[in-house]
């Protein structure tokens, strides 16, 4: 994607928010240019999140570097199965990898549980259950994985980051059994409206990307109208899930205020109110 394929920047919002999860190190822009055009609209903060070794160490240096970005560090739920079976038939779109087996898994978390200890890594993740490209034969080291993160997060007191991917049940159910750390964010919050009443039952904070402005995220509206506000975070995901009217153009934290507009209608809130909330709640759940 070329630059000019970039939506415009939003009328900037008049509270300062925090973009709860994004990939710098995926984005067109140097991370200087995108922190800048994000801080023009008064995103202030942003949460930059590693999926494997390489990329939390990234993560790690990169928040260590600017004041505004705090890292969280994991191995993505479909990285461990990578790790572990290898991808001879490119099942994970990421390149061929030989299978390395649970040594080679072992060493990958020592690593993640090593950057986690960091002052300026907020968060562990993201880590969870994917059973969209994950056949059955990599779920167990997913599992394995995911629970490995949950101890890792706890030892070091950090947020858990979530991603569940068609696992809903799954990973409530290894949240439960293993114990949830004090604070645990569900990104990119998929689920329905009733899941959202578990989650927040369960005090997990649940984070709404671009996609709740999809026409076809009925279930994910409802579920954020049913969210208590103290709970509810904003993020990108970029440069994924851009938000309507830019569906399938590239992301940058700099169209948060876009999203948080969507939600406030959803939440039938002002934005001024949401993005208090919101911010309040991201310093809360990563801790800073």
């Amino acid at each position: 994607m070329s630059s000019k394929d970039a939506p415009p920047l939003p009328e900037p919002l008049r509270v300062p928010v925090a973009d709860s999860h994004t990939h710098l190190d995926m984005q067109d822009a140097t991370v200087e240019e995108g922190l800048a055009r994000a801080a023009a609209v008064n995103v202030t903060t942003v949460i930059q999140v590693g999926c494997d070794v390489k990329g939390s160490r990234w993560a790690a240096e990169t928040a260590a570097a600017h004041p505004s970005v705090y890292a969280a560090v994991a191995l993505h739920p479909n990285e461990a199965p990578r790790i572990v079976h290898g991808d001879p038939d490119g099942w994970s779109r990421q390149g061929g990898r030989e299978p390395g087996g649970k040594a080679a898994l072992d060493e990958a978390l020592a690593e993640i549980d090593r950057l986690a200890a960091l002052d300026q890594v907020r968060g562990v993740g993201e880590t969870g259950l994917d059973y969209f490209r994950t056949g059955p034969e990599g779920m167990a080291a997913q599992e394995e994985s995911f629970r490995a993160h949950i101890e890792i997060a706890k030892r070091h007191g950090k947020a858990l980051v979530i991603h569940d991917r068609e696992a809903h049940a799954d990973v409530l159910r290894v949240l439960a059994d293993a114990g949830a750390p004090e604070r645990t964010v569900f990104h990119c919050y998929s689920g329905d409206a009733e899941m959202a009443r578990i989650c927040a039952d369960a005090g997990y904070f649940m984070s709404f990307a671009g996609n709740v402005t999809f026409k076809n995220a009925q279930p994910l509206r409802d579920a954020l109208s049913v969210a208590p506000i103290e709970l509810v975070l904003v993020e990108t995901d970029a440069p994924f899930l851009t938000p309507a009217p830019y569906r399938g153009r590239p992301n940058a934290p700099y169209l948060i205020p876009v999203t948080l507009r969507a939600m406030a209608e959803v939440k039938g809130v002002d934005e001024d109110t949401l993005a208090s909330a919101v911010n309040e709640n991201t310093a809360r759940a990563f801790d800073y």
